[in-house]
């Protein structure tokens, strides 16, 4: 049986909760199910001490979480949009990920923060926006962006059960993606990136919803000869750099995409990473796909016309084929 991203993440929450009584969870109206309904009925089972509403104040919700995290308990907090993450940037950046250094490695911050990033048909310049490279310049902070349901359920738990905080970015449009859960599935480890779909004359680099539209435009190049390998991210920070060069040694060309804007983006470090490990095996330039510089329009039309896609992959592989 197939059940969306929403029901396996939240029976990852229930899972995780149960597993673990120093787990709990804090936001705006989480206990009603949170902005998205992700941890809708929790709080029945778990009851409200463990599943917490709280004021509506990021900068609040963050500073409770890190304090809990650094006393014993595993919090994990919402913040509705990653677009309300800057108003609990300086807590998240300037305390929550600075605690392990500074320190000397006896306090530690366990805790997730569970956001929502990507735009999603009409939310509008300020509830659409994907910011995860903000955060990856953040030593101290891991970040992960899973691409689908049964990654994000992986992904989840091997990020509450770490020592570190986690920003947790969930793409909206992969809410509605059903998958069947295998009844073995695991926790899957952090920086380590995965080969979504074998290929051998372009390698493709995504994470979050690109994924899917790599793999989307992976086959439809596959009817034209050009065989695309897609690799998956998982994590943003830290990067499997390893996992990249070798498939960059076999195909010997990059496109990066993301649904980011695409000046100062993750693909502009993959990039860099890439042009200093992996030199010597490029026979062309690497290639980026991301947002134009632009905010994103609240009309479903333009948003559409904005972000970029399948077709727009499918141009660069042409590109650095032809």
């Amino acid at each position: 049986m197939e059940t969306t991203f929403i029901e396996i993440m939240r029976q990852a929450l229930d899972e995780e909760m149960t597993r673990d009584a120093s787990v709990y969870l804090i936001g705006e109206d989480v206990a009603a199910g949170g902005a998205f309904g992700v941890s809708r009925g929790l709080v029945d089972k778990h009851g409200p001490l463990r599943v917490r509403n709280t004021p509506i104040s990021e900068a609040a919700i963050t500073g409770l979480a890190t304090g809990a995290a650094l006393c014993g308990l595993r919090p994990v907090l919402e913040i509705m949009f990653i677009d309300f993450a800057t108003l609990a940037m300086d807590c998240l950046v300037n305390q929550s990920a600075k605690y392990r250094y500074m320190s000397g490695g006896q306090l530690s911050v366990p805790m997730v923060v569970r956001t929502q990033a990507g735009a999603a048909g009409g939310a509008a310049a300020q509830h659409s926006q994907s910011l995860e490279s903000w955060f990856i310049h953040v030593p101290g902070l891991v970040v992960v962006a899973p691409s689908s349901p049964v990654e994000a359920y992986g992904l989840f738990k091997s990020s509450l059960r770490l020592d570190d905080p986690v920003l947790f970015i969930e793409h909206k449009r992969l809410y509605a993606m059903k998958e069947h859960l295998p009844a073995d599935a695991a926790a899957i480890p952090l920086g380590r990136a995965r080969v979504a779909r074998e290929g051998s004359d372009v390698t493709v680099i995504a994470y979050s919803a690109m994924v899917r539209t790599a793999l989307e435009a992976a086959q439809q190049l596959a009817q034209e000869g050009v065989s695309v390998e897609v690799i998956d991210l998982r994590t943003l920070a830290p990067l499997d750099i390893e996992t990249l060069v070798r498939s960059v040694t076999k195909t010997r060309r990059v496109v990066i995409a993301h649904e980011a804007v695409e000046c100062g983006g993750v693909g502009a470090e993959v990039a860099a990473r890439l042009g200093a490990a992996a030199f010597d095996e490029l026979d062309a330039p690497i290639m980026r796909v991301g947002c134009p510089f632009a905010p994103i329009p609240f009309a479903p039309e333009l948003e559409q016309a904005l972000l970029p896609g399948r077709e727009q992959i499918v141009r660069a592989v042409r590109e650095l084929t032809s």
